[in-house]
C-alpha cells in the first residue's frame, strides 16, 4: 500500500482516522496508509454528499477509521468512468493487461504483512489466515496474468464448403462486481483478474463491513500500472442504492456476485430488465460425508479445515457433518477434543485461531441456531454458548444427535459450529447430503474407490472434496449448481464469464 495525504480534495487519498489508545501504533500506521475514499477514473474523491461510515474491529466493537459513503450519484459517475474507459481498454495487447496484473500480484506478494494486518483489523480472522488469503488472493491475478494472452476463437469451413467461419472472442463490456465481506481481497481478485484479463472495464462494490481492502487493492493495482477508469471502487453502507441504479442503467453489461441467496435473487431479479451477464457464488450448505473406512485422522483434519476455516465464515464451510453409525462416536469424539484446544481471542494476538464473528448479527444467528437444535435433543461436546464481554465472539463447538429438521442442518450456520448426524447406508447419506436447495460443495471420506466415484457423482453440487477439506484454488472453477449460484469463477473457465462469442461468416464462392 501506498501513503497517502490528509487532505479531502478530488485526486487524493483521505485515511480514517483510528481511534487513539486503542490500536498499538503499527495498526494506526497500516489504517493510515488506506486511501479512505472512493476511486472513481483514477482519482479518490469524497461521496458526493460528504457521508462517511464507520468500520469497526469486530474483536473489540471499536472504530477502526471513516470511509466515504457512496450513494446513487456516486455509483452512477463510477460506471460512467467504467463506460468510457472501456473502448480503450478492450484495445489494449493481451500481454499487456497481463503484466499489469502480474506485477499487482507480486506487489501483493511483497506487502503481505501489512494487508494481513489490514484484514484481521477489519474482518477479524488470525493473522495466519488473513497472510494465507493474501497469498490466494495473489493467485488469482498470477493465474489471470497468464490467461490474459491465451483467449482464443476459431476458423472453420462450413459444411458446405461455400463459406467460413471465423469466431471471435470478445471483453463483455463495464461489470458490476459485488462482494463480501469473509474473504475480502480474494474474493475482489477472483472478479478482478480475470475482469483485467478480457478486457473489461469494472465498478467495485465491497461489503460495508470490509471496505479496506478493496481500497488497498484498488491502490496497488493503480500502482501496478491500471489506467483510469478501468477499475472503479464505490464503498457504502447502503448497497441497495449503488447497486440497483447501475443494473437498470443500460451501460453495465455484467453483473458478478458473491453472497447470500436472498440477495442473490433480488440482484437477478433487477439484471433481467437490461438482460445482464450473470455471475452469481452464492449460498451453501456443504455436507461432510464420513464412512466408517475412512481414514479417522485425516477425516478429522479435513474436518477441521473444512469447517474453521475462516471461523466457519464461508460458503465453502462444511455445515452437515453425516457420520456412518459405526464411527460416529469416535470421530464426535475425536474433532470436539480437536476444536476445544483451540484458542479465541483478537486475531492480532499470538497463538489465536479462532477469531470473532464480523458482527453482532452474525454471532445472534449461530447463538439462535445452536439453542434451538440442543432444544430439540443436540447434546454439545464443547462449546456451545456466546462469550461475554467485547467484541463478537462464539467458541468452537461440536453438537451430536442433531434432530432431523433442525434449522441448523437447513441454514448456513457462518460460524465456529459442527452439528453432527448419523447415517447407515450409503443411499441413506447421499438421500440427507442432496436434501437441500444448495449445492455448492460436498466433502466426502473413504477409503473405497468405487464407493468415492459412486457418492461423488451421485452428490448434487458444484465441488466434491474427496478426502480432502479444501477445495478453494485459482487454477480450479469453482461454483455450484441449483441455488448456490451460476457460473463459474476461476480455472480456464473463469475468464469465460467476461468474454462474449461473436460469429463472423464469410463467403468463399
Amino acid at each position: 500500500m501506498t501513503g497517502s495525504t490528509t487532505t479531502a480534495t478530488p485526486g487524493t487519498a483521505t485515511p480514517g482516522t483510528a481511534t487513539p489508545g486503542v490500536l498499538s501504533e503499527r495498526e494506526r500506521e497500516v489504517l493510515a496508509a488506506v486511501p479512505g475514499e472512493l476511486f472513481i477514473a483514477g482519482r479518490w474523491l469524497p461521496a458526493a454528499a460528504g457521508a462517511r461510515f464507520p468500520v469497526l474491529d469486530p474483536a473489540t466493537g471499536e472504530t477502526l477509521c471513516e470511509v466515504a459513503d457512496g450513494g446513487r450519484e456516486d455509483a452512477l459517475d463510477a460506471l460512467t468512468a467504467a463506460h468510457e474507459a472501456q473502448p480503450a481498454w478492450q484495445a489494449t495487447a493481451p500481454r499487456e493487461r497481463g503484466e499489469i496484473l502480474r506485477r499487482a500480484y507480486q506487489l501483493l506478494v511483497d506487502r503481505t504483512d501489512e494487508l494481513a494486518l489490514l484484514m484481521t483489523l477489519e474482518m477479524g480472522k488470525p493473522l495466519a489466515e488473513a497472510a494465507g488469503e493474501i497469498a490466494y488472493a495473489a493467485e488469482f491475478f498470477r493465474w489471470f496474468a497468464e490467461e490474459a494472452v491465451r483467449i482464443d476463437g476459431g476458423y472453420a469451413t462450413a459444411p458446405d464448403g461455400a463459406s467460413r467461419f471465423l469466431v471471435l472472442r470478445q471483453p463483455v463490456g463495464p461489470c458490476v462486481l459485488v462482494t463480501p465481506w469473509n474473504f475480502p481481497m480474494a474474493m475482489g481478485t477472483r472478479k478482478i483478474g480475470p475482469a483485467i484479463a478480457a478486457g473489461c472495464t469494472m465498478v467495485l462494490k465491497p461489503a460495508e463491513q470490509t471496505p479496506l481492502c478493496a481500497l488497498a487493492l484498488a491502490d496497488i493495482l493503480a500502482e501496478a500500472g491500471l489506467p483510469d477508469g478501468v477499475l472503479n471502487v464505490v464503498t457504502t453502507s447502503r448497497p441497495g442504492e449503488v447497486v440497483e441504479p447501475m443494473l437498470r442503467d443500460g451501460r453495465a453489461r455484467k453483473l458478478s456476485f458473491t453472497g447470500s441467496t436472498q440477495v442473490g435473487r433480488l440482484l437477478l431479479a433487477q439484471a433481467a430488465e437490461k438482460v445482464l451477464r450473470t455471475s452469481m457464488e452464492l449460498g451453501g450448505n456443504a455436507p461432510f460425508l464420513v464412512f466408517d473406512d475412512a481414514d479417522l485422522d485425516a477425516a478429522v483434519d479435513g474436518a477441521m479445515a473444512a469447517k474453521m476455516r475462516n471461523i466457519g465464515e464461508a460458503c465453502t464451510a462444511a455445515n452437515r457433518f453425516l457420520v456412518q453409525r459405526g464411527v460416529a462416536d469416535e470421530f464426535a469424539r475425536r474433532l470436539a477434543e480437536r476444536m476445544a484446544a483451540l484458542t479465541m481471542g483478537r486475531g492480532t494476538e499470538p497463538g489465536v485461531t479462532v477469531g470473532p464473528l464480523i458482527d453482532a448479527d452474525g454471532r445472534d444467528k449461530v447463538t439462535e441456531l445452536v439453542a434451538e437444535a440442543v432444544a430439540g435433543g443436540a447434546r454439545v461436546l464443547t462449546g456451545g454458548a456466546p462469550v461475554d464481554g467485547p467484541g463478537t465472539f462464539y467458541p468452537a463447538t461440536v453438537l451430536t444427535g442433531v434432530p432431523a429438521g433442525a434449522r441448523i442442518g437447513r441454514e448456513e450456520i457462518f460460524g465456529p459450529v459442527a452439528a453432527i448426524s448419523a447415517f447407515d447406508t450409503e443411499d441413506e447419506a447421499v438421500a440427507a447430503a442432496n436434501d437441500t436447495e444448495y449445492g455448492l460443495v460436498s466433502y466426502v471420506y473413504t477409503r473405497d474407490l468405487a464407493r468415492s466415484l459412486r457418492v461423488a457423482e451421485r452428490l448434487e453440487a458444484g465441488m466434491i472434496g474427496l478426502n480432502k477439506g479444501v477445495v478453494s484454488n485459482p487454477a480450479a472453477p469453482f461454483g455450484g449448481v441449483k441455488q448456490s449460484g451460476l457460473g463459474r469463477e476461476g480455472g480456464r473457465v473463469g475468464i469465460d464469464e467476461f468474454l462474449e462469442t461473436k460469429y463472423v461468416a464469410i463467403p468463399t464462392p
